[in-house]
């Protein structure tokens, strides 16, 4: 097409580009007309944001500048990725799904719903761009919020803007996909402003023949795609069905496992307990608990133990306490794996007793119970360890297990601790401690780089067990001195070569990797190469100015048009 034919698109609207580049895109006239540097437009997005009286108005100024403005929204992201991050997702994203249907002003992405089925195909050819990997959800199980059918959409768009954001993928390239499979949740079906199908959640067996169409739609469309599974209630039959098959993986059963892996690698090392002495309770035996626990298991084998020994490092707790064999109930499939055999007919109802019982080193928290861990099981993980490892994983905040500022008061500041949510650092004894977060942020965007950039035919389990590994040894030198178990978040673009990095080889030695180009790179080279396929908005202003200037002047030189793929 002519430049004359040329219709603006969202990253034309920018203050920072020039009267040609304007011009060029026809927005001359459209925009102020001072021409800004990054760093002006930078300071009135802060002071907007500034002004926004609560986190859900900062959450809806963010989604608008994402729209309008692209380049310029990650510049923001990735300039102040500490601070953006929580608006973007969580915390906030949860009040931004309970909110969605009441909020919705604009598109931002792409939803399937059931009644589609059959014309799924053609309706994916209503989205414009070449995508490269997809996050879907069902909005079934949201964070810890429950079913929020459509809702859910804010999950989608907001883990793609920290693949963007943290590891460089265009965004251009990234889908939101949200399938409409109806909702269980009365409340919303009955709420007239509710923008999904008003219909009860579709059965196991139609949602299974509904996602195979999808799942064979995208990859026609697409071939190749990254699909990221995300808050189904039920995650397992997707990710057995298709992992085999198709380029997928599950963030809450692999991504939280490897990102809480990461942490354990290192809490471990910290504790002085070596893996044969370690005792693991888990409070939550949900899919994110065992996929966890999996993980860990994983890194105790690497370390020496059978899968045997292993596995009995592990004492799962659900809502009816200790998980065992002879509980009396029927224990869910993916439970069985860790249920206890070993515990002469006494059932412990409570995660009191279990932890009386076992006399855990290693604390988790999977069940989105706030504060079930009490002050008396906190000071007892002290008196029985020197390094307490404690993990309150769930999100968002005032589902945390326990807060940070607990765990120190409790252990007298010798807790190794990581959360799902952020808190605070805590001032002890003249000390400002400061807490890890096992964001899964640290991860999934690496796994999504890693595997586009390798063009993996599947995403193998040591990829992702890679992925934790990689993650682990990306603290500097003062990160370690002070007992950090993660990285410093600012560093989240660096964090995410390396984990890609690791993906990379990983994919390379289980041979399902097919970009010839780098198999003989060094570690050095390869870490050039994959910088270099980073989207940086950062310079994305000169590269355009670059484009145009060169495309002016091949038209000129050639006397006619040229058509352009800016």
């Amino acid at each position: 097409m002519s430049t004359s034919d040329r219709t603006p698109q969202t990253g034309h609207y920018d203050t920072s580009h020039s009267i040609a580049v304007r011009t060029f895109h026809h927005t001359h006239g459209l925009l102020p007309p001072a021409v800004e540097d990054h760093d002006v437009q930078l300071r009135r997005c802060l002071n907007q944001l500034s002004h926004k009286q609560s986190d859900i108005d900062k959450y809806l100024y963010l989604s608008g500048l994402r729209n309008t403005n692209v380049h310029l929204f990650y510049r923001l992201v990735t300039k102040h990725i500490k601070e953006i991050a929580p608006l973007i997702y969580t915390p906030t994203v949860g009040d931004a799904c309970l909110q969605w249907s009441h909020n919705y002003i604009q598109p931002e992405g792409l939803y399937l719903s059931y009644s589609d089925k059959g014309h799924i195909a053609s309706i994916l050819h209503n989205w414009p761009q070449q995508v490269e990997i997809t996050v879907i959800t069902d909005g079934s199980r949201i964070l810890g919020l429950g079913d929020l059918g459509i809702n859910g959409m804010g999950i989608p768009v907001g883990k793609l803007a920290l693949y963007i954001g943290c590891a460089g993928i265009r965004p251009e390239a990234t889908l939101p996909l949200m399938l409409d499979l109806g909702t269980g949740n009365k409340e919303l079906r009955d709420d007239p402003l509710y923008m999904g199908s008003r219909r009860e959640k579709v059965s196991a067996q139609e949602e299974q023949e509904f996602m195979d169409e999808v799942m064979i739609a995208l990859n026609e469309k697409w071939p190749g795609i990254v699909v990221q599974f995300e808050d189904f209630k039920n995650p397992f039959p997707a990710l057995e069905r298709y992992q085999e098959k198709y380029t997928c993986f599950n963030d809450d059963i692999q991504g939280t496992g490897a990102v809480v892996l990461a942490g354990i690698i290192n809490a471990v090392k910290k504790s002085g307990v070596p893996v044969k002495g370690q005792r693991a309770v888990f409070m939550g035996a949900g899919s994110a608990g065992v996929g966890v626990a999996k993980q860990i298991v994983q890194f105790f084998i690497q370390e020496g133990l059978t899968e045997r020994q292993a596995q009995e490092c592990f004492w799962l707790v659900d809502t009816k306490g200790l998980v065992t064999h002879d509980r009396g109930d029927k224990l869910a499939e993916h439970k069985v794996y860790f249920s206890r055999n070993d515990n002469d007919g006494k059932q412990y109802k409570t995660l009191a007793e279990v932890v009386d019982n076992v006399k855990p080193t290693i604390l988790m928290g999977l069940s989105t119970i706030g504060g079930i861990f009490s002050p008396e099981i906190l000071t007892k993980m002290g008196e029985w360890n020197d390094r307490p490892i404690i993990f309150p994983l769930s999100n968002p905040s005032a589902n945390s297990e326990c807060t940070f500022e607990d765990a120190v008061k409790y252990t007298n500041g010798r807790a190794l601790f990581a959360s799902g949510s952020p808190f605070h650092p805590v001032d002890y004894e003249g000390k400002l401690l400061q807490p890890g977060q096992g964001n899964n942020m640290y991860v999934f965007p690496g796994i999504g780089l890693g595997t586009i950039l390798s063009k993996a035919t599947i995403i193998t389990q040591s990829m992702i067990y890679a992925s934790a590994n990689a993650l682990s040894t990306a603290l500097d030198p003062s990160e370690t001195a002070q007992d950090w178990l993660y990285p410093e978040i600012a560093r989240i673009r660096d964090v995410s070569v390396n984990v890609a990095m690791g993906v990379i080889r990983a994919a390379q030695e289980a041979g399902v990797d097919r970009e010839m180009r780098i198999k003989g790179m060094g570690d050095r080279e390869l870490a050039e190469w994959v910088k270099g396929k980073m989207y940086d908005p950062h310079g994305e202003t000169e590269r355009v100015e670059q484009e145009v200037r060169s495309l002016v002047e091949d038209v000129g030189g050639k006397g006619g048009s040229k058509e352009s793929h800016l």
